[in-house]
């Protein structure tokens, strides 16, 4: 599904360490009584250690979980701010990292430090996506002092999940395990553990702020909010609820900003790690449609007695939707009989469906409501997880020279994704402060022609880029799902 996306500037702002006032320590003790002064010792009062011992303590479930928590180390290419989250003043990924003239200073090798936990006694550890991608090598660091190389199992860019298994051969591993996070509420207590700053086995204590977030991350953003401390470093740990199991992985913080952190839920990871342990990637279904959410004033407009749905702005020619008499305007208020209030929500609703499945689709067409049965498609892969392959040695060579990676866009892909034309070089990733990142080229856009002439695959773009004279520029016409074309001015260092 596509939905319309907000540009933002480039910017990294450094997180605040945040610390508990005092106020609110001092609101949970219980009152005490008035403490009796010693004589001679100028009537200071007496600490009331009576009820000090009496306050609960989180001490038994952080010694029983933090033996599981470990720090990932990193040594990867490129890197920096994680796709997606490029454009975003308001959120940070947790890499860290410099900043040279505004943008994101860029090293043939970057160091990291990341947070995970072990869900497996023989050594496997979920984390963030940000935190393993395109790395070279992988630490992973136990709370008892060990250290073992790890390998990417998995990983999911859109949610920013990612499997890790240890190297060597180890057995009984202290574990974790994943809780329901469809029952935490408001206001219940969680607990992060992980490697802020570099500061291993750090405990921080908070509340769920909010639920079902979306932060401009992805198309799939269902983040919980929490106001536990959350710093770079923490990105990959567990967020614990109060039985001890994991409730989401700390995954992003509001930058600048104080007590505001995200991580994703731990139902969302559990439904996929079954792809993740078996394909590395995860596939997920489609519709193949354009929408956005129904407000009150559209609904009004359009004569609904609903005021909760996603609109159908586009029908992508020869898509399931297409295939399933599916029509712009269409308002779908519910899937299989689950309650659909906004076009986020039916975008993770058919994503988590399996690709060949059929799903009823309620909905409203000229006010009249209906149910209209889909049989839904695969989502085409256009960040490359799960056709990854050793790329060849040009486009490797134009990775490194101008910051691009690139793929074939081959004709089923082209067609689900809605690209009128069927050849070209398919743009699957960006790095930030590259010249291509300063040309304005995008992840999921097409290049169709450099200098005016017709770019068939990857390879022939990869061939133009290697042989282009240093300072020289390229002009490139590129095409975005839908047809709209655009030139872009590309200066080849």
């Amino acid at each position: 599904m596509n939905r319309s996306t907000v540009s933002f500037r480039k910017a990294l702002v450094a997180a605040l360490l945040v610390a508990l006032p005092p106020a609110v320590a001092v609101s949970q003790a219980p009152k005490s009584p008035p403490a009796a002064t010693q004589p001679g010792a100028g009537n200071v009062l007496q600490p009331a250690t009576r009820e000090a011992q009496a306050l609960p303590s989180l001490a038994p479930l952080v010694e029983s979980v933090k033996s599981a928590v470990v720090n990932v180390d990193v040594q990867a290419r490129g890197g920096g701010v994680p796709r997606g989250m490029e454009d975003n003043p308001l959120f940070e990924r947790f890499f860290g990292g410099g900043r040279e003239g505004g943008r994101q200073r860029r090293e043939p090798l970057r160091q990291g430090a990341g947070s995970g936990f072990i869900i497996d006694p023989k050594g496997v550890v979920l984390t963030n996506n940000h935190v393993v991608e395109d790395a070279v090598s992988i630490t992973i660091r136990l709370d008892d002092g060990r250290s073992f190389s790890g390998e990417v199992v998995g990983r999911d860019p859109l949610t920013d999940v990612a499997l890790v298994r240890l190297k060597e051969k180890v057995e009984n591993l202290p574990t974790v395990k994943l809780g329901d996070s469809d029952a935490l509420r408001v206001g219940d207590w969680v607990v992060a553990i992980g490697n802020p700053f570099g500061l291993a086995s750090s405990v921080s204590l908070g509340i769920v702020s909010a639920r079902a977030r979306e932060i401009g991350a992805s198309q799939y953003d269902e983040f919980l909010q929490t106001d536990a401390a959350i710093n770079p470093g923490n990105s990959g740990g567990p967020l614990f609820n109060m039985k001890g199991e994991v409730v989401g992985i700390n995954t992003a913080i509001v930058g600048g900003g104080s007590g505001i952190g995200f991580a994703v839920p731990s139902n969302l990871i559990g439904s996929l790690l079954p792809q993740l342990e078996k394909e590395g990637a995860v596939t997920r279904a489609w519709l193949g449609v354009g929408i956005q959410d129904l407000t009150r004033d559209l609904a009004s407009a359009l004569k609904l007695s609903v005021n909760q749905g996603a609109i159908l702005t586009q029908v992508m020619p020869s898509s399931p939707a297409a295939k399933a008499g599916l029509k712009q305007d269409d308002v779908v208020t519910a899937i299989d009989g689950r309650t659909v209030t906004s076009s986020g929500e039916l975008t993770r609703t058919v994503a988590l469906k399996r690709p060949g499945s059929t799903s009823t689709l309620t909905l409203y067409r000229d006010g009249k409501k209906q149910d209209v049965k889909v049989t839904l498609g695969t989502r085409p892969d256009l960040e490359g997880v799960a056709s990854a392959k050793q790329r060849p040695e040009d486009q490797q060579e134009s990775s490194r020279r101008v910051g691009v990676s690139l793929q074939n866009l081959d004709a089923r892909t082209a067609q689900q994704a809605g690209f009128t034309d069927s050849s070209g070089a398919l743009i699957t990733d960006v790095v930030p402060g590259s010249p291509a990142d300063r040309a304005q080229l995008e992840p999921g856009m097409v290049v169709i022609e450099a200098n005016r002439k017709k770019v068939e695959n990857a390879d022939a773009l990869a061939r133009i880029i290697k042989g282009a004279a240093s300072g020289s520029t390229l002009l490139l016409r590129v095409t975005a799902p839908g047809g709209a074309r655009n030139l872009r001015a590309l200066r080849v260092p």
